[in-house]
């Protein structure tokens, strides 16, 4: 079981993300619905790991993502990806994300990626 924080721009991903982490037992202590709000959640709400999409307005998760890693290197963040971004991916993980799962979300991959993140 894991604090997590959900940042994703949409609603539906986040609710749905959100059922499959409840399922997993997991707590989820906030969300956000852009890059600079999951800056300042990851900073007041300390999660142990943080899902973040890759598209979104105003700071895009790779630069949420690089922000996140200045303030914590040792953070835990999953990107939340769409078939086709294999090379956003690739840079996510130069940058230090932890791990992916690929939209349409599959619940029983997404518990076990996030599941995987939390042990290391």
């Amino acid at each position: 079981m894991g604090r997590i924080l959900v940042v994703d721009d949409t609603l539906f991903m986040r609710t749905l993300l959100k059922n499959i982490l409840f399922s997993g037992n997991h707590d989820i202590v906030g969300e956000a619905e852009d890059g600079e709000d999951a800056i300042q959640k990851y900073t007041s709400l300390k999660p142990d790991l943080v899902t973040m999409d890759i598209v979104m307005p105003k700071k895009n998760g790779i630069e949420a993502l690089k922000e996140i890693m200045t303030i914590n290197p040792g953070a835990k963040v999953i990107m939340c990806t769409a078939v086709g971004q294999e090379q956003m991916v690739k840079l996510a993980i130069k940058t230090g994300a932890k791990g992916y799962i690929v939209k349409p979300f599959q619940a029983p991959k997404v518990l076990e990626e996030i599941n995987n993140v939390l042990k290391s």
